[in-house]
């Protein structure tokens, strides 16, 4: 059995400096990720004026519940999606011109939801070029509150980042939704908010947020699941048994439901009050599985599904079509540079794999993977490397958005799976 200690969450750290930062009191951070997305989200709030004092093993941050300390900033979000989404809700509630712009990547992302949002809220939000992503200013001027209909079928960061804003308001939100993907990200974001002391409600389909601010507190920060899935299909794909300490029954993050979808295609899975395990048993077979809620380990399945005894068929995952790239075809192409049938629709994908799953005639072959500077595509194939020799990236240094250290890491999994196994 290989222990495996994975960083941070990216969600969760996220989260947690802006709630620290909305809070009144200094909160102390406990393991925060330290990557280039939430160093970005942390740089961020120090050009607002916030203080965010870092060591290796905690941040601090002094919280204002009125808003950003300066009357003027300009803050560059790199590629973080959470950044370029979250700060401009908090800069809205506090008082001054605002800019934020972002990596070329981030630049093609839509916002434009929570943008019409914020605007229905009395918030001036312009955008500089081209409407509905960034760069963008805001005029902030604090916000009075009420009620809003949101559209987050393209990425819960809409919701989250308008129910992170919803204390800060005088009067308190009421956010109706009329779509909605990825809802355990938006559960993270519920449960959060009332360890810093708000208790959201819901009436079906709206959310009602009271006002009244966040209080400061420590929060430690659990081990990131959506990483955890590469660990956990290495153990499925070759025959080991790996643990990740720290995600276990209580977790918040809903990505760790891809160790059931591992259970479904043959691995032992169990999961324990503060960890998980997955052992592999030699057989992988194909499956149909939707992962809406879910949706960030579909390239780790896409890559894992070479070498199941049957079809692999991910549904529901339009969503990934917006992501840091097109991850849907991205896994497509590069399932076929490595000799494998796929077929692609607009919100599916399925891989049909060599008839016995094997390494032999048919089976995956090497090749360059093309990345798209997506730190997911590289960590997923890094899975299907485990069993085909002469895979290669692009850009492999693009996981240093959530996990600088991956490829020393995954190196040693591999030595260690391969010791476990052969043992």
């Amino acid at each position: 059995m290989v222990l495996v200690d994975i960083p941070g969450s990216k969600s969760i750290t996220a989260r947690a400096l802006f709630l620290a930062a909305a809070a009144d009191g200094v909160t102390t951070l406990q393991r925060p990720l330290r990557s280039d997305d939430t160093e970005g989200f942390a740089e961020g709030l120090t050009r607002l004026g916030y203080r965010v004092g870092r060591t290796p093993d905690a941040w601090q941050i002094d919280g204002r519940p009125q808003g950003p300390a300066l009357a003027e900033a300009d803050v560059f979000c790199r590629d973080g999606a959470t950044t370029a989404r979250f700060l401009p809700a908090l800069a809205a509630a506090g008082h001054g011109v605002y800019r934020f712009d972002a990596s070329p990547q981030m630049r093609r992302r839509p916002l434009l939801p929570l943008t019409r949002a914020l605007r229905d809220l009395g918030v001036d939000v312009r955008h500089e070029e081209a409407e509905g992503h960034h760069p963008l200013t805001v005029r902030a001027a604090g916000v009075e509150g009420g009620e809003v209909v949101l559209d987050a079928g393209q990425s819960s960061q809409y919701l989250t980042a308008l129910l992170l804003l919803g204390p800060l308001t005088r009067t308190g939100l009421r956010v109706t939704v009329t779509d909605l993907v990825s809802a355990p990200y938006v559960e993270i974001t519920l449960a959060m908010m009332r360890a810093f002391g708000v208790e959201v409600g819901r009436e079906g389909n709206t959310y009602v947020v009271p006002p009244g601010g966040y209080r400061a507190t420590t929060y430690a920060i659990e081990p990131d699941a959506s990483t955890a899935s590469y660990f956990f299909a290495a153990a499925a794909l070759t025959g080991g048994e790996v643990t990740v300490p720290g995600l276990g029954e209580g977790a918040l993050q809903g990505d760790l439901g891809f160790v059931e979808v591992l259970r479904r295609m043959g691995a032992r899975v169990a999961v324990g009050a503060d960890r998980t395990t997955v052992a592999g048993t030699g057989e992988l077979r194909g499956v149909t599985v939707n992962m809406r809620d879910i949706s960030d380990t579909m390239p780790t399945l896409a890559a894992l599904a070479p070498f199941a005894t049957g079809p692999v068929r991910i549904e529901d995952v339009a969503n990934t079509r917006v992501k840091e790239c097109d991850r849907l075809e991205a896994c497509a192409e590069n399932l076929r540079r490595l000799g494998v049938e796929v077929a692609t629709g607009p919100d599916w994908i399925e891989i049909r794999p060599d008839a016995d799953g094997s390494p032999s005639a048919g089976a995956p072959k090497g090749a360059d993977i093309k990345t798209y500077g997506d730190h997911r595509i590289v960590m997923s194939f890094a899975v299907t490397g485990l069993r085909v020799p002469g895979i290669s990236f692009d850009d492999p240094g693009c996981v240093r958005k959530t996990f600088p250290g991956f490829h020393e890491a995954f190196g040693e999994l591999a030595k260690a799976l391969r010791k476990d196994v052969v043992g």
